[in-house]
């Protein structure tokens, strides 16, 4: 027995047909910004963790400002490796998706959004809004990017893919 339908989930999950030059994405996404960001929220929690949790209004600071930082530790490292990238993927695309919403939505209304707390800029609305954004935009379309394309050729996950398809080529 191959394992059926669950074996072909997870044949699709390492799958991926992005080049090679995907790496160049997953270090933007994974060491450039998640990894370092995740290990200064733990750092420097009064500034970049639970302390500016507090500051914009996030629930539970104490407690999502590590758990944060982890995640992005944890799936940034994987984005790097290019291991279960589409599942590192998807909670980084929630964090930048929080992000926007609780950080850049007050700016681009000029006032407070639900629990979210509009920042001291001297300016708001739309251009204030996308400058303050840019970095914000670029991962979550990076993280988007892996999500859909996956690792790439220079991946653990194309690794382990092709690992997976050579026993069964030789058994026909």
């Amino acid at each position: 027995m191959n394992g059926g339908p669950q074996r072909k989930r997870r044949g699709a999950l390492l799958a991926t047909g992005a080049p090679g030059w995907s790496i160049l994405v997953r270090l933007l996404v994974g060491l450039v910004v998640f990894l370092p960001e995740g290990m200064q929220k733990l750092a420097f929690p009064d500034i970049l963790g639970a302390g500016r949790f507090v500051h914009i209004g996030i629930p539970y600071p104490e407690v999502m400002g590590p758990f944060v930082g982890v995640v992005e530790i944890v799936c940034g490292g994987l984005v790097v490796l290019g291991l279960l990238t589409r599942l590192a993927a998807i909670p980084l695309i929630v964090i930048m998706i929080v992000a926007i919403a609780s950080t850049k939505l007050p700016i681009l209304l000029g006032q407070d959004v639900w629990i979210f707390h509009l920042p001291k800029l001297a300016r708001s609305g739309f251009w204030s809004m996308m400058h303050e954004a840019r970095a914000d935009f670029d991962m979550l379309l990076g993280s988007l990017y892996l999500l859909i394309e996956g690792g790439g050729a220079w991946s653990l996950d194309a690794l382990l893919a092709r690992a997976r398809t050579r026993p069964a080529l030789r058994k026909e």
